[in-house]
């Protein structure tokens, strides 16, 4: 493909693609071109629009009953916004999210409550989530009062077991969160999330701002929750050996769009968007040897604003294999089998028999950049 044409028309993925391993086909949570934009405004007197942080744009993914999907990218790409915006905690500016085959989008707030308890959040920092006014029994206990879901008599006795679920004593109650570390703090926030038994839990970077020793045990407990309640999770983190290990799909953002989706050890191990190669190479091996000889792939320039963003797709400014066609041409999801989708004008780790498969014209001639590096050669290992 010679820079300046256009590539050959490659079948847009729509969201009734973009699926997980489910029996019944039928999707637990379904996002479908969901946007989020933040108007900028101006003046002093009269506030007009001048412009639009767009932080979200044009998303759309499923979600399977027990799946975990993985959220990754840099800080700023949309991951928070797009998770806050699923839970209507941010109003969608167009798009539709459905629950259960239930639709989410402009809802009033009475109409969610009773789905509310369907859908919870953790959040990323425990020190600024939790009331430092109240008592662990308050802030475990009121979703279960205001949902009509105990007893006084009750709540005391339900509130203890799930601090004694989440590994802290049933003594917690009458403390205050001050008095509590920041592991510990999390884990109230789990206990939070689990008060009303919810299908869905949302986790917005929920051990980024933890000790390294106190990471494994807060993600450890999530795993054995996930298998004690049934739980289905979408995980954000910045650290992708994390998200591998939890994670059965994992979603790659940038810049308020999913650049590259599909299997866990898929998307480690070829990953298809040059962006996902770099994330990788971004990734420490426990072998320092092999870490040592490894060269990182470095990517030149800063993370475009979301207010401005590029034209066309939008990692182009920063990406080691763009052509012209790329500042021109928007790339569309394409998936490249086995549920693996990428939105890119030149894929990674393929051979022309995947090219060809994702409906690419195999006599198209690949380009230098085309061939980029092997598969493996920056295999991430979770050991």
């Amino acid at each position: 493909m010679s820079a300046g044409t256009a590539p050959p028309e490659a079948p847009v993925v729509g969201p009734e693609t973009i699926e997980g391993p489910s029996g019944d086909g039928v999707p637990l949570l379904e996002v479908s071109h969901l946007v989020k934009y933040f108007p900028i405004k101006s003046g002093l007197l009269i506030d007009r629009e001048v412009g639009q942080v767009r932080a979200v744009d044009d998303v759309s993914l499923t979600l399977s009953a027990g799946e975990t999907l993985g959220l990754v990218g840099e800080s700023g790409c949309g991951k928070s916004t797009l998770c806050r915006t699923i839970l209507q905690l941010l109003e969608p500016t167009s798009g539709s999210v459905r629950f259960e085959g239930r639709e989410l989008s402009g809802r009033s707030r009475k109409e969610l409550q009773p789905l509310r308890r369907e859908m919870q959040m953790i959040f990323q920092d425990p020190f600024a989530s939790l009331n430092p006014r109240k008592r662990v029994g308050q802030i475990v206990g009121d979703p279960l009062r205001l949902h009509g879901m105990a007893s006084s008599s009750e709540l005391r006795a339900q509130v203890q077991d799930l601090l004694e679920r989440v590994g802290l004593s049933s003594e917690h109650y009458n403390r205050f969160p001050h008095e509590f570390s920041g592991g510990q703090r999390q884990r109230i926030g789990i206990a939070r999330a689990l008060a009303l038994r919810p299908r869905m839990i949302i986790a917005d970077e929920p051990v980024s701002a933890l000790d390294v020793s106190i990471r494994a045990q807060i993600i450890n407990l999530l795993a054995e929750l996930q298998q004690e309640f049934s739980l289905t999770y979408v995980f954000v983190s910045h650290d992708l050996g994390v998200v591998r290990h939890v994670a059965d799909r994992i979603a790659v953002m940038y810049v308020g769009k999913i650049v590259e989706i599909g299997p866990a050890d898929a998307v480690c191990e070829n990953p298809i968007h040059p962006y996902t190669l770099a994330l990788l190479s971004a990734v420490p091996i426990p072998d320092p040897k092999e870490n040592a000889a490894r060269e990182p792939l470095v990517l030149e320039g800063d993370v475009p604003s979301p207010s401005d963003p590029p034209p066309a797709c939008r990692f182009h400014t920063r990406c080691p294999a763009a052509t012209e066609v790329c500042s021109e041409i928007e790339p569309p999801l394409v998936d490249y089998g086995d549920g693996h989708l990428a939105a890119c004008h030149h894929p990674q780790n393929l051979d022309r028999q995947r090219i060809a498969a994702a409906r690419i014209a195999p006599e198209t001639p690949l380009e230098a950049g085309d061939a980029m590096p092997q598969p493996g050669s920056h295999r991430l290992t979770s050991e």
